[in-house]
């Protein structure tokens, strides 16, 4: 069955996937602002309010908040990304109800305090310093701002010290009236709830009295990513993390069920080329592992490596040699094979989730695309066809159209000996 898409009468889009037999759903609302829409000067505080509608709203406190779900055996979490802001739940199919009065209550009627900003302006600080002492997660962050230079999408979700210290509460009320208004949200379900039934939950839950606003929509140039550029930023620590990547198509590319695939081969799990050649035959890295983000015009994808500080020139050596090598001559026929499974293999294992199918749902409304059958999504990854695969990689796979960055400390030069082992002078 296939997922109905419904405007509410004050503009909030809502879209069902129903599974019968289910004994549990997944709701969100996805609201369309995220870190792409800031400045220098706003950066987080997309973020930082997504954090303040937790600390209470009208009728709740936030021990209410965090008993609502939890009492019953749910769970509600929020995430702000660089094109989206979302809160979602967890629920057995009886507890919809409460779910959606949750979920409602934050988004529409959050308290936004001064007490409870000077609280929580200081969570996200130390959210801040966790990411800055932990290198593995940094060093994303710079590889990021690398590739976009000064557009937004290269601008930290979390925003900076002096962002996050800057705004008021005004500030954050202002920004909840431009970014929460009902034709900007879309409400998702996948589990055992059917659309008609979903339409009368949020009826009675008052998303309907909510009034319509024209929204006031920030404008954001085009993505450009910036020249690929090498940097070595010198860090204390065993390991030097390295991140290397290019700006690539965005979810509005046909050809990203081929991009994906590419990754897959080259960085996902542990028959991938990466994983077998710098981890199995070199023995120079724990983990090394490719990534792929689709933003809706635009996209990133590169590789992961964490490796000593000795072998890093090595193990960045011989990841180049594997893009290299896909970019120059696409994948080998049995590659192709194997990422083809591969690929199929977690769509339909994906399916299994509520949670994977609620996204997959909201994507019919965020992104204006078809909602296809299982069936019809394995075809898509049949008809990939080489000469896109050689075409997408020798475009954004040749080692001189990545941008590399590496954190770490950097490696001391040996010395050579001189005669009878002793160390030359100068």
């Amino acid at each position: 069955m296939s997922p109905r898409v419904h405007t509410l009468s004050n503009g909030v889009r809502v879209v069902c996937d129903p599974l019968p037999g289910w004994q549990t759903v997944a709701l969100s609302v996805v609201a369309g602002r995220g870190a792409r829409f800031e400045d220098t000067r706003r950066s987080g505080w997309s973020h930082l309010l997504e954090h303040m509608v937790f600390k209470g709203t009208r009728r709740r406190t936030a021990r209410d908040i965090a008993l609502s779900l939890e009492c019953v055996g749910g769970s509600l979490d929020a995430y702000t990304s660089r094109e989206h802001t979302v809160y979602q739940a967890r629920v057995l199919d009886e507890h919809l109800e409460i779910a959606a009065d949750v979920i409602g209550d934050l988004v529409f009627e959050p308290a936004l305090r001064t007490s409870d900003l000077a609280l929580e302006r200081n969570v996200v600080l130390e959210e801040i310093g966790m990411v800055e002492d932990t290198p593995d997660d940094l060093v994303f962050e710079l590889h990021n701002a690398a590739v976009w230079g000064d557009h937004p999408l290269g601008y930290s979700i979390l925003g900076t010290r002096d962002t996050v210290t800057a705004l008021d509460v005004n500030d954050l009320k202002q920004l909840h009236r431009r970014a929460y208004t009902p034709s900007q949200l879309v409400v998702a379900a996948a589990g055992n709830v059917d659309h008609d039934r979903l339409l009368e939950i949020l009826q009675k839950t008052g998303w309907t009295d909510r009034p319509a606003k024209e929204p006031r929509l920030a404008r954001v140039p085009r993505a450009k990513a910036s020249a690929p550029t090498r940097d070595h930023i010198h860090r204390e620590g065993s390991q030097t993390h390295i991140v290397l990547g290019s700006a690539t198509i965005g979810h509005d590319d046909a050809r990203r069920h081929a991009m994906v695939l590419l990754s897959v081969v080259l960085g996902s799990g542990m028959s991938s080329r990466l994983f077998q050649r710098v981890r199995e035959e070199l023995g120079l890295a724990y983990a090394v592992y490719t990534f792929q983000t689709f933003y809706a015009t635009s996209g990133v994808q590169g590789v992961y490596v964490g490796t000593a500080p000795r072998t890093a020139d090595a193990a960045l050596a011989a990841i180049e040699k594997e893009l290299a090598d896909v970019a120059a001559h696409g994948l080998l026929d049995e590659e192709l094979a194997q990422g083809k499974g591969q690929l199929k293999g977690q769509i339909t294992l994906s399916l299994e989730s509520p949670t994977s199918r609620m996204y997959r749902a909201a994507a019919v409304v965020l992104y204006n695309e078809p909602h296809r059958t299982l069936d019809e999504m394995l075809a898509l990854v049949d008809a990939i066809d080489p000469d896109t695969v050689q075409q997408l990689a020798r475009q954004y796979l040749a080692p001189d159209a990545q941008t590399v960055l590496m954190l770490g400390p950097k490696a001391r030069p040996t010395r050579k000996a001189g005669p009878r082992g002793t160390p030359k002078r100068r």
